[in-house]
Parts: structure tokens; sequence; C-alpha cells
């Protein structure tokens, strides 16, 4: 298959899963509208690639992958909150709020947060020590990801600054590496932590994997301050230009667009250098591929 078509069936894999997920009425009902409202669902795909190219395969780590997923879904639920950006559509869709209501969104989110943890703490492996210390330690690496040291510190530091306060490069660069990167660096080492509950994995995939979600998440959100700059709103998903409706300091207000396409092409280098420096089962062509790819997306 060529980068297309593997993108895509690991992506329908991931859809398939999600699809068995919240089936009931009520509360289960808000979960599943966000949780299965499209996306490009690049951190279970992210997960399921990394387990690969460490010897496994992508049904091994498709639960951490969805565990993932569901806490990215998560945080877009209560990003989009009147409290937070207080946005009105996402992904092409009205946003949580909009359809059940504040309250129902804020707990939609709350559940999903908890869906992530026991989907992965009770992902299906063998009976073995390996696979319950792969379950304890991708449980550990989300959990961190998601908490004051990752995604939500991130975030507080971002949403606390809003409009009074300029940040620097460095600055910037601090929030997002928690805010967005803090997320993407869990999908890469849950892959591979998925790979070592069944086989010997080598120290150096997990250091690696890390060390390419660090870069490639802040060319992600160097990628993503650009395009609500000079995106188109109907591919994109969502309003253009709410960071500086928002007054929010971002990567294009203090370096401009011409330095973040610099910035995104070097931060993507790195992410695929990083990957030189694993010793992996499979060659990890597709990851390099893909850094490429979200480097040029356009939504």
């Amino acid at each position: 298959m060529d980068f297309a078509q593997e993108m895509e069936t690991a992506r329908q894999m991931v859809e398939t899963r999600l699809a068995e997920f919240f089936t009931g009425r009520g509360l289960e009902e808000a979960m599943r509208y966000s949780l299965l409202a499209g996306g490009k669902r690049i951190r279970p795909i992210l997960t399921m690639k990394f387990c690969e190219a460490a010897g496994g395969t992508p049904e091994e780590a498709l639960d951490f992958g969805c565990g993932v997923e569901m806490l990215h879904t998560y945080s877009l639920i209560h990003d989009d909150l009147p409290c937070m950006d207080n946005d009105d559509l996402r992904r092409g869709k009205p946003t949580n709020h909009k359809v059940y209501g504040e309250c129902v969104a804020t707990l939609a989110g709350d559940a999903l947060q908890a869906a992530a943890c026991q989907t992965v703490l009770s992902a299906a492996g063998p009976d073995t020590a390996a696979w319950r210390s792969a379950l304890a330690l991708a449980g550990r690496i989300l959990a961190e990801s998601a908490g004051v040291a990752g995604m939500c510190g991130g975030q507080y530091d971002d949403t606390i600054g809003d409009g009074k306060v300029v940040h620097t490069e460095a600055e910037l660069t601090a929030i997002n590496d928690r805010k967005t990167g803090a997320l993407l660096r869990a999908a890469c080492m849950m892959g591979v932590a998925a790979a070592s509950g069944h086989r010997k994995v080598d120290d150096s995939c997990m250091d690696a994997a890390r060390e390419y979600a660090t870069n490639l998440g802040l060319a992600f959100q160097i990628r993503d301050d650009m395009l609500d700059v000079m995106g188109d709103a109907q591919e994109f998903g969502k309003p253009i230009g709410s960071d500086a409706s928002n007054e929010k300091s971002t990567y294009v207000t203090i370096l401009g667009l011409e330095a973040c396409e610099e910035r995104v092409l070097a931060y993507t280098k790195q992410a695929k250098d990083a990957l030189g420096k694993g010793t992996w089962r499979k060659d990890p062509e597709f990851l390099r591929q893909l850094a490429d790819s979200l480097a040029l997306r356009r939504k």
C-alpha cells in the first residue's frame, strides 16, 4: 500500500472500533456525538504505527489508541465551552455544548476522560506479566499526559494569559509542548508499550518515540496557528481568526507566517531524524511520511 492507502486503512480500523463504544442514550449519546464527529485520528494511528515499528501489530495497540482519542475528544469538548474558547463549530459540526448544553457537554468530557483510562487499562492481551506491565505503563503515560505536567497544565498557562500576556517564543513553546505535545507523546510511547507487552523491545524505541512526538507536536501547533490565519473555514472545520479575536499570543503573532513555515519544516525534520535513533523491527517510513503530511496540512 502507498502512504494514503495505509493511512486510510488505519483510520478505518480506528473508526470501526470507536463506533463500538457508548451506544446508549443520554450521556453516552453526547459522548458518542463528539467521539464520532470525524477528524484525522492522528493520535491512535500514531499509536498503532509505533507498535508496528517496534515489531507489533496494529491490533495490539488499537485500544490504547482509542483511549488516546477519547482523551483528545474530551479536551476538545471542554476547549469549546464558553468558559474557554467559546467555539460554535468543531469539525464542521455544532460543538457539543451547542447541541446538548453546557452541563451535559462538561459531563460528556469528564466521562470520556474516565473512559479513556478504562479502555487502556482493560485492553485485551495475553495473560502474562509482560502484558500487565504494558497496561500499567500505558495507563501511567496517558494519565501523566493529561494532568498538570501535561495537557491541562499547558492549557491553563495558555488560557490564563489570553489577552493579558504577550508570550515570548520560548514561553509559547513550553506551553504548547504540554498543551499539544504531551498527548502526541503519549500516543507514540503507548504504541511502543503495546508492542513490549508481546515481545522484547529495545529501550531506544521509547526514547525515539518521545523525541519524534515532541518535535511533531511543535510543528503541528505552529501549523495550527498558521491555519487560524490563512486557512479556509469550511476546510478547517471551525472558525478562522478565533485566536486573534481572543487576543491570544500565537506563533504567527510573534514570528509571522514566513518564520512559522521555517519552524514547521525544521521541527518536522527533527522528528524524522529522531526515528533514526531507535532500534526498530520494521522500517518506520510511514511515520516519516506522516510527519511530512502534517507539515503541509490544510485542516
